[in-house]
């Protein structure tokens, strides 16, 4: 025959089976502890005028901002949400900025929930018109200066007419004075090679 279990076995048992008892009652706060998105703004599938400056996305408790992403890309692709988003309370906001043209947005979002778990989702919304937002207006160019005149170049100062002479005026003394010394040495000179008169007999 097949032995019963003892008291031991069937209390160890029991205690096993309250600790599952007492870790599912545990664990059913945490499982239902994610937060729930209650509502976007702009709605999901929702028709817009033009697009707007931001996104915001409401839960029924606050979320955490570690984790938490917002990004909003236009009808061409381009990521048009600015910075991270910005939590108040229970909601989530994501600014949009640049160019915003008429089509369909689409927002994906990934947001921690207050006990710690991502909450992953997507959504869209079309805009009917045109917008721009954050774009800083055109600079206007400045004015061009006009060129300063020419200054003409100075008219040349025709020389003096002493200073245009002065070449010959000062060469000629000193030609003259040449012409007399040469001339003077040469008849010292000859003075000096003439034989003497040798006196007549007497």
């Amino acid at each position: 025959m097949r032995e019963r279990p003892g008291p031991r076995a069937a209390g160890i048992c029991g205690l096993f089976l309250v600790g599952l008892v007492v870790a599912g009652v545990i664990g059913a706060p945490a499982a239902q502890a994610h937060d729930v998105l209650r509502s976007t703004d702009p709605a999901d599938g929702s028709t817009v005028a033009v697009a707007p400056n931001h996104v915001t996305l409401t839960f029924d408790e606050p979320a955490l901002a570690m984790g938490t992403e917002i990004e909003v890309r236009s009808p061409d692709g381009t990521v048009v949400s600015d910075g991270p988003p910005r939590l108040v309370d229970s909601t989530v906001t994501e600014n949009l900025t640049g160019e915003l043209p008429a089509g369909a947005y689409s927002v994906t979002y990934r947001v921690t929930s207050a006990d710690g778990h991502p909450i992953v989702g997507e959504l869209s919304f079309t805009a009917t018109g045109a917008t721009t937002i954050g774009g800083s207006p055109a600079s206007s160019p400045s004015p061009v200066s006009s060129p300063s005149p020419v200054s003409s170049p100075s008219p040349v100062s025709s020389p003096s007419p002493a200073a245009s002479g002065s070449g010959t005026g000062s060469s000629g003394p000193v030609v003259v004075l040449v012409v007399i010394a040469a001339v003077a040495t040469s008849w010292l000179l000859w003075r000096r090679r003439r034989p003497r008169d040798v006196p007549a007999d007497e």
